[in-house]
């Protein structure tokens, strides 16, 4: 299974992951602060991180911001004050999903299994085009008019629904589902934050992502 990092400055929290984290048949290890953290993930590498937000030595963000610098590991934050601030925040550093405390150990594993699934290959059309849009599946790099744009993880997973779904009108939940790999419980809102993030890095084909007033959204390469 998974090599995992869980780091929060609760050590009952971190507890509580690794029992269930490990029941799953994972293998965790943990840390109850940013600089430990990071420390570790420049020694080991991880599956996936399960981080905290507000740690002492280093906050979160901080660790994240760091870590991207050298390593794309999937990153899934805990915060207890879930704004929207927050959650803006960790998406624009590249994480793959966030969670609010008091959360559910077993919604948490399953986000993990969700996210893992997700960043593990197998089976893609290597390729995907749509006007002067490139996907290269297996590197998971994106061109917009043949000049590499760098696209957080969840920005990528939700370029490549859009893409592969292209005509279709998509509910907010049908693409919390399918992107976020989970029946998701909370703010909607989520979708709209990647979607604002996204449309900025796609240029001219930003109209492409249209949205469908009480609806949700549609991918239309003629837009």
């Amino acid at each position: 299974m998974a090599y995992l990092l869980a780091v929060d400055d609760e050590r009952d929290i971190v507890e509580l992951i690794s029992r269930f984290a490990e029941h799953e048949g994972h293998t965790v290890d943990t840390a109850d602060n940013g600089a430990e953290a990071l420390s570790l993930c420049q020694r080991n590498d991880y599956d996936l991180i399960i981080l905290d937000i507000m740690m002492p030595e280093m906050d979160g963000f901080t660790v994240c911001k760091k870590l991207r610098e050298e390593k794309k590991t999937p990153v899934i934050m805990l915060s207890a004050l879930g704004t929207e601030y927050d959650k803006l925040m960790g998406f624009e550093l590249g994480i793959d999903d966030y969670v609010v405390k008091p959360f559910s150990p077993r919604e948490l594993m399953a986000r993990v299994k969700a996210v893992l699934a997700r960043n593990t290959s197998g089976g893609l059309k290597n390729e995907i085009v749509i006007q002067g849009i490139r996907i290269e599946m297996l590197s998971h790099e994106v061109f917009v008019d043949g000049v590499k744009t760098e696209l957080t993880a969840k920005e990528y997973e939700l370029l490549s629904y859009f893409i592969q779904n292209k005509g279709i009108a998509l509910t907010r939940e049908k693409i919390l589902n399918a992107v976020w790999g989970y029946d998701y419980y909370g703010d909607d809102r989520t979708v709209d934050w990647q979607i604002k993030l996204l449309r900025g890095k796609l240029g001219p084909y930003r109209k492409c992502i249209v949205t469908l007033r009480g609806t949700g959204y549609r991918f239309d390469e003629k837009a």
